[in-house]
């Protein structure tokens, strides 16, 4: 960890806003596998905890906040809000970089700076609060977090895939086919590259550090290649 000591955390658990009873529930949710002597010791149990957690409040701020709208497009809302690019953003707003534990070899990558690990440790916490404090505190950390991005003006309510995937629909083509063009890196650490196929167009190709985030890529490369517009919050 680039930042030890309590008097550390309290600035990270500042921008959180939460101060945590248990210490080693933050600890282990800034603690990469490849820092950790056991999987059990790392983040990962606590992002799958955080994921849930977060995907229910977000959830409930949204039925709350967007009375008239369908369940499709709630779910649309819901989508883009917990997906790991968002949840990278909160992590970096947070300034979680210095206090993450690493590896050696994934701090000289640039593990802190790369999306996959911060939108995992955006989870991590937010499970970790709910540990330490229950539900309120978790869902106070969540609205503190996400209701401004969730309000945000010409957010999309689409990812890529969705809106290629709709876009295709409309001209009666198939659906869009991704592959896998390569994989590198360690298995904790993997990075992949991948093809969108669309029927009588080029390949598109996408780049990212888990599937789903390559394949998004992908599609988004698509859309900006094509000119194609996407829908957002206040279109009609």
């Amino acid at each position: 960890m680039a930042r030890a000591g309590q008097d550390s955390l309290a600035e990270l658990e500042a921008s959180i806003g939460h101060r945590f009873a248990e210490k080693r529930f933050l600890e282990h949710a800034l603690t990469h596998v490849s820092a950790s002597a056991a999987r059990p010791d790392s983040y990962e149990r606590l992002e799958f905890l955080g994921d849930r957690v977060l995907g229910l409040a977000v959830a409930h701020m949204l039925y709350d906040a967007f009375a008239n709208e369908r369940e499709g497009e709630l779910s649309r809302r819901l989508a883009d809000l917990v997906r790991k690019e968002t949840c990278a953003e909160v992590a970096e707003s947070w300034g979680v970089g210095p206090f993450i534990r690493l590896g050696e070899g994934e701090a000289q990558t640039g593990g802190r700076r790369k999306r996959a690990i911060l939108g995992d440790i955006c989870e991590a916490i937010i499970g970790a609060v709910f540990l330490d404090g229950g539900w309120p505190a978790a869902v106070a950390v969540v609205r503190a977090a996400f209701a401004a991005r969730m309000q945000a003006p010409g957010r999309k309510l689409r990812d890529a895939k969705t809106s290629l995937q709709e876009w295709a629909q409309a001209r009666r083509l198939a659906t869009p086919r991704y592959r896998v063009a390569s994989r590198s890196g360690p298995d904790h650490a993997p990075f992949f590259e991948v093809a969108v196929e669309v029927d009588g167009f080029a390949l598109a190709r996408g780049s990212g550090a888990s599937k789903r985030a390559a394949e998004q890529a992908a599609a988004q490369a698509f859309l900006d290649r094509e000119g194609i517009e996407t829908g957002r919050q206040g279109e009609t």
